[in-house]
């Protein structure tokens, strides 16, 4: 397919790495750029590790965009951007890493995306899915390429990827057995612009699927409902945490059950598993809905949630000091998810909260603080905007603190036992960290050395 192909791949991070390493191996000629001039060319070589790619960094000599065959874009470069419209303009197709790996993958594909939600619904998947076939590659956003997996695929692997928006732009013929988008609220607006924008680029996860594959979809969400029963053109199937949906996976009580369409039964009880709060029973049900449409035995599927732990980052337990435990939410980076962690708290806790803006606005959030928050710590870009909203809504007992070190000290100084500290920023990262990541992994560095 790419035999002798000139390729133009932008982005040296881990997509960008793993679609050169990709590329290479499928024998195309490829050229990969990164804009950030203080780069070094050698560091960047050192992890291709193949001399026939062709480096470059800094600015972009514009001019030469006929002589590619292929633009290849990592998700952090915007598809408006000036580098992307040059290439569009001269007739150069203009695709993702995401629609890279799809085209080598042998095997079935499921994708999952969502505003909330999508790294622990794709976690349980895989680990769902692994429990049954041991060819099952979890990738995506989840922070494993495809790229770098695809190749590893057979006609009876299974690959279960979680798909950002960002990710989405870039798709043509992705067509997964079962897609999912699991909800929808306001986020990443200063790169989609608006929510038009945000809710078709979701939606569009399932653009290429007929009635032949299955497009899981939040019975809940105002939005997803109006797409699933009017516009959808895969065969639907449903998951709710209030009601009995016309089929798939709720919870009732106490309770999850599957209904087929003609008859109910019942899965398990949501204290048999690991994981709290309403949001992640409506992960647990999305995951049973994806692993049933997949036809994987119910009694794999039970006990595969059962044994299931919640992931890195996502209200992840941390530790208990003087009789205070500590949660780890950095995966928490807009109001909505944040939100979803305050409600599965069941002590009085202080909240941690701010970072980079992504034009977010902050009432739902500070709305969302009664009656389990007790005290808000700051920092970050945003900390202003969320203390000016907290006072509107007359919450007053915050403080805003200069470093991550200066916020667990104060956390810690405050707590009282029976107290919870949660890290839930609502906020991206990219202000003080490199990613959601290193902040989470710094917090719990800092708890445990209290």
């Amino acid at each position: 397919m790419f035999n002798g192909k000139k390729v133009f791949v932008v982005g040296t991070g881990i997509s960008g790495i793993g679609a050169a390493k990709l590329l290479v191996a499928e024998h195309a000629q490829v050229v990969l750029y990164d804009g950030n001039e203080k780069l070094r060319v050698s560091d960047i070589e050192a992890k291709v590790s193949d001399k026939s790619v062709t480096v470059m960094v800094g600015s972009y000599p514009s001019g030469s965009e006929k002589d590619y065959d292929l633009l290849v874009i990592s998700p952090g470069v915007p598809v408006d951007s000036p580098l992307v419209i040059s290439f569009k303009d001269a007739g150069v197709p203009v695709w993702g890493e995401i629609e890279l790996a799809y085209h080598f993958d042998k095997g079935t594909l499921f994708a999952i995306t969502g505003t909330n939600g999508k790294t622990t619904t794709t976690a349980l998947t895989g680990q769902i899915m692994k429990a049954y076939n041991d060819e099952t590659f979890v990738v995506g956003n989840i922070g494993n390429p495809y790229t770098t997996e695809v190749s590893k695929t057979t006609a009876t692997s299974y690959t279960v990827a979680e798909i950002s928006s960002f990710q989405l732009e870039t798709i043509h013929e992705f067509k997964p057995l079962v897609s999912a988008v699991l909800n929808i609220t306001p986020d990443h607006l200063n790169r989609h612009h608006t929510m038009e924008c945000y809710i078709k680029t979701k939606e569009d996860i399932s653009m290429n699927q007929t009635k032949d594959q299955f497009c899981v979809l939040n019975y809940e969400d105002e939005v997803l409902r109006d797409y699933g029963l009017n516009h959808c053109k895969a065969s639907v199937v449903w998951f709710s945490s209030k009601e009995r949906p016309p089929k798939g996976a709720y919870v009732t009580g106490d309770e999850i059950h599957y209904y087929d369409g003609e008859s109910d039964r019942f899965l398990m009880n949501v204290h048999d598993m690991n994981l709290i709060g309403e949001h992640n029973y409506e992960n647990v049900c999305a995951a049973i809905d994806i692993t049933i449409a997949a036809g994987i035995p119910e009694d794999i599927i039970i006990h595969e949630i059962m044994r299931f732990k919640a992931v890195e980052h996502r209200i992840e337990y941390v530790a208990t000091k003087n009789d205070v435990m500590y949660y780890n939410d950095s995966k928490g980076t807009n109001p909505d998810a944040a939100i979803k962690a305050i409600k599965a708290m069941s002590r009085p806790t202080i909240l941690i909260g701010g970072g980079y803006d992504k034009g977010s606005d902050f009432d739902e959030y500070v709305k969302a603080f009664n009656p389990m928050i007790k005290k808000l710590v700051l920092m970050g870009t945003t900390a202003p905007k969320i203390a000016e909203t907290a006072k509107k809504y007359g919450f007053t007992d915050y403080v805003i603190a200069d470093s991550l070190e200066e916020v667990v000290r104060i956390c810690a100084d405050s707590a009282q036992p029976g107290d919870a500290v949660l890290l839930s920023p609502a906020c991206a990262s990219w202000d003080m960290f490199e990613s959601y990541e290193q902040r989470g992994r710094m917090f719990k560095e800092l708890v445990n050395r209290l």
